[in-house]
């Protein structure tokens, strides 16, 4: 009984109270932002909600289990494209190279940059430093999380643009996902590396049994793209948890995150059978009634010592770089031709956006010691600063819409 009623005090906290904030603003901020602000607020303020059950057993499991659910559809969402509408915005359909090119440019200018500055800088701070990993892989992480766009919100975002101005979301949407695979791969790549040879050290059979559960994820999915488009309804609802639960329980055996294997099997599921699931609204029920337990214990669960006036001064200067570099990257080489400076500073200030996505991977990322609790805590305010000022930033380079002009 005690612990269903922290379960209740843990959703009105995290869940019920954002919610409220969320519509009495009018939906100013994302509702993932919500729950992460009010919990690194109660972690910097030192509120004693241990004493009310929370974090409860019940809503950590709960809201690990919905975070699982996002990463998979942000998987599925690959083949999702919200609310197709020819309008006023002339925009140019890129070619798959250009739009690849323009992909890694709006990747890859951030994470350098941001490694860069991280590596000379931020790294020698005190706090900052990385106990028995290279400092290298820790300028990486960091650089990783300041150059992601955050597809879930940005998908979201994108369905709230006016009609004319859908076509310049769309073509963020489509750089988001080429940078939101790019960050689960990389992220793999960053755990190896911060394991060093000892990643490859004491594999038993059950890690290549997790090698070859991914690779039969991968082959059935095209098998099935090829030869079974179209099966009952019901195989596919049993299919969907059988894949979240394999592609989680490869890459948790691989000693990687099992949110990586949870987008990998999202993502792998055959494109005919996603576009006949829900996910639009699976996933907006877990962001919005599930999630946010996920979000507020991973702010509550942030060193409130750790927020200093230098880490908040750290944390503005990281919004900046990302800012900075975001948009100036597609700016340089726009990922469709014929933009103009208006367009491409929009597609840029929309592709800034942090969202879930940065804040997954700093969970990542921290739990497995790769960023110190003073950059978890910088990250955390760097997703919530970027995600709240990508509208405002969107509505000033694109302008009104000339139906309210």
């Amino acid at each position: 009984m005690i612990k269903i009623i922290s379960l209740l005090a843990d959703f009105g906290v995290f869940v019920i109270f954002p919610w409220l904030m969320w519509r009495l603003t009018k939906k100013l901020l994302p509702i993932a932002v919500l729950p992460i602000l009010l919990g690194i607020l109660l972690a910097v303020w030192h509120v004693p909600v241990q004493q009310w059950g929370i974090p409860s057993v019940y809503g950590n499991d709960i809201g690990w289990v919905a975070v699982l659910v996002l990463a998979f559809t942000a998987g599925l969402e690959m083949w999702q494209h919200p609310g197709q509408d020819n309008t006023a915005e002339n925009v140019i359909a890129p070619s798959l190279g250009r739009l690849l090119s323009g992909a890694a440019v709006a990747l890859g200018l951030p994470l350098l940059v941001g490694a860069v500055l991280v590596y000379q800088f931020f790294l020698p701070l005190h706090g900052w430093e990385v106990p028995h990993v290279p400092q290298w892989v820790a300028a990486l992480s960091l650089g990783l999380c300041i150059a992601v766009s955050a597809l879930p919100v940005l998908i979201g975002i994108v369905r709230e643009l006016e009609p004319e101005h859908r076509p310049l979301g769309q073509l963020a949407l489509k750089l988001a996902v080429v940078d939101d695979a790019a960050l689960w791969i990389g992220l793999a790549i960053l755990q190896f590396a911060a394991k060093g040879s000892a990643a490859l050290h004491g594999w038993s059979g059950f890690e290549f049994l997790a090698i070859g559960v991914l690779a039969v994820l991968a082959l059935l999915g095209g098998w099935a793209t090829r030869y079974f488009k179209n099966p009952p309804l019901f195989v596919i609802w049993l299919a969907v948890p059988l894949y979240l639960a394999a592609g989680s329980w490869a890459s948790m055996q691989l000693g990687l995150h099992e949110l990586i294997g949870a987008y990998f099997a999202g993502a792998v599921m055959p494109p005919s059978w996603v576009r006949r699931l829900p996910v639009e609204q699976v996933g907006t029920f877990a962001l919005i009634w599930l999630a946010p337990m996920f979000f507020g214990h991973s702010g509550l669960h942030i060193d409130g010592d750790a927020l200093t006036w230098p880490s908040v001064v750290a944390s503005l200067a990281l919004v900046v770089v990302s800012i900075i570099t975001k948009m100036g990257a597609v700016y340089l080489y726009p990922p469709a031709s014929g933009l103009n400076s208006r367009q491409k500073l929009s597609v840029g200030a929309l592709l800034q956006c942090k969202g879930l996505m940065e804040i997954v991977a700093a969970t990542i990322l921290h739990s497995q010691g790769m960023i110190s609790e003073f950059a978890f805590a910088s990250l955390m305010v760097l997703a919530v600063v970027s995600t709240s000022l990508t509208g405002p930033l969107f509505k000033l380079f694109a302008g009104r819409s000339p139906a309210k002009a």
